[in-house]
């Protein structure tokens, strides 16, 4: 039971800090520090992951519309006006295509690197630093960004060459845990003049396949040989990310249309300083 609870408090931050750009693996590794679940190093790796798929499911649940590329209703842009092409929807499929395209640096340097990067990389020190780095990133970008006029106020105006570039910096965070994969795609496409609306909704998108992959990569990696105790574990996780997802998604989506990602930047300056303060004096 104590592993349950455990596990209900992990689900509970992965939710928040998925969608919220603070970085939902920094989140995750500090709080094993401190409550740390009574399970295999192995199962612990792959836990962290894994239990972002319920986090990706409420992104899937709450965008089905959007995300979804066949149906006859509203569809503005079919393939075709009769048969099979009146319910393709070529508008989504565009979308797709460029979050593909977005994936593709992550995809490749994570299948090369991701046993190095969690050998080196996956500790307290390089989240405090990133959480710092990319906190004062978003309040110079917002500084910077504060008399601009977007150039892309939707996800249809957005290029293949934006997208790509958004990928880029989604490989900073894959490689560098604590500068959060939201957090490093919204200040990429800050930087190129895409609107913060977009930037999140896309950023969004972006997270179904990466996480679907990442999961997948690390559950073939530690097998389906679950114990009652592991399965049960891993469920709870993903079962409350989800719920807790399906809350700070509409949050964040509407917290957005009035204000800027600054706070969220002092907020990682502060965690990051406390997270070095704490492991120097451990």
């Amino acid at each position: 039971m104590t592993e349950i609870i455990k596990s209900l408090i992990f689900g509970i931050v992965e939710g928040i800090t998925e969608w919220l750009p603070v970085s939902s693996t920094g989140h995750l590794i500090l709080l094993d520090e401190f409550l740390s679940l009574k399970q295999s190093d192995d199962f612990k790796e792959m836990f962290d992951v894994v239990i972002q798929l319920g986090a990706i499911l409420a992104v899937v649940v709450i965008f089905w519309s959007k995300l979804f590329p066949f149906g006859k209703k509203n569809n503005p842009l079919p393939l075709g006006k009769d048969g099979f092409g009146a319910y393709i929807k070529t508008d989504i499929f565009k979308m797709w295509f460029k979050v593909l395209v977005a994936c593709i640096p992550a995809a490749v340097i994570g299948l090369i690197l991701d046993d190095w990067i969690d050998e080196h990389l996956y500790n307290p020190w390089t989240v405090a630093i990133m959480l710092i780095l990319f906190g004062i990133a978003f309040i110079v970008v917002e500084n910077w960004n504060k008399s601009r006029k977007p150039r892309v106020d939707s996800i249809d105006d957005l290029t293949y060459k934006a997208a790509f570039i958004i990928g880029m910096f989604q490989l900073i965070a894959a490689l560098l845990p604590g500068t959060s994969r939201s957090g490093a795609t919204i200040v990429g496409a800050l930087l190129i003049g895409i609107s913060r609306p977009v930037a999140a909704e896309f950023t969004f998108f972006l997270a179904v396949p990466v996480m679907f992959g990442a999961s997948l990569l690390k559950l073939v990696k530690f097998g389906l040989d679950f114990s009652g105790t592991e399965l049960a574990v891993l469920a709870v996780g993903m079962i409350t990310a989800f719920v807790v997802s399906i809350f700070v998604i509409k949050f964040l989506m509407g917290y957005i249309k009035k204000h800027d990602f600054k706070v969220f930047g002092w907020y990682r300056i502060v965690l990051g300083i406390l997270v070095i303060l704490y492991f120097a004096l451990k």
